[in-house]
Order: structure tokens, then C-alpha cells, then sequence
């Protein structure tokens, strides 16, 4: 196999491994749009009791800012991950836990 055929089959291989990761990173897209919506209205209607339920808030609000910044640089499975983490803490904040 002559050189030039060698760096074009590498080149084609690079190519598809990069094409078939990208396509891959938009698999949660709409899970983690859907799951960080329901997180935040939930947040936002969510009464804290007590100070562990105070934590707990403090803790989903945290999870809700990081599930964005991973939303903005396109991580839709961390994102997913832990808007779906910040749900449960909102379930505690209620329950005073």
C-alpha cells in the first residue's frame, strides 16, 4: 500500500470517528432540555423547610447552574445527570431532608 493511500485511509478514519462523535453528543439533547425545565419550574415554586430543606434547595440550585453550563458546552449527558440529581434535592428541600 503506497503512502499516499495509507494517510488517505487514516484520514478517512479520523474523519468517521469524529462525524460518529459528534452525532453522539446530541443523544440527551431533548432529556436534558425536558428534565432541566421541570427542574427549574420545581425549583422555583419549591418551599424549603427547615434548614435541611434549606440545603438541599442550596444544593439543587447548584446542580440546576452546572446542568446549564453543561447544556451551553453541549455535555447533554452530564447535563441530564444532574438536572435530574437537582429534582431529588428539590423533593428533599420539601420534605424538610
Amino acid at each position: 500500500m503506497s503512502n499516499t493511500k495509507r494517510v488517505l485511509t487514516g484520514t478517512l478514519l479520523i474523519t468517521s470517528l469524529l462525524l460518529s462523535a459528534c452525532a453522539a453528543k446530541t443523544q440527551y439533547r431533548s432529556a436534558c432540555d425536558k428534565e432541566l425545565e421541570a427542574a427549574w419550574s420545581e425549583l422555583s415554586i419549591a418551599k424549603a423547610e427547615g434548614f435541611s430543606g434549606t440545603i438541599s434547595y442550596t444544593k439543587a440550585f447548584g446542580l440546576i447552574t452546572s446542568a446549564r453550563t453543561m447544556q451551553t458546552v453541549e455535555n447533554f449527558d452530564n447535563c441530564y445527570n444532574q438536572a435530574k440529581d437537582a429534582r431529588f434535592y428539590i423533593r428533599e428541600s420539601r420534605k424538610g431532608q
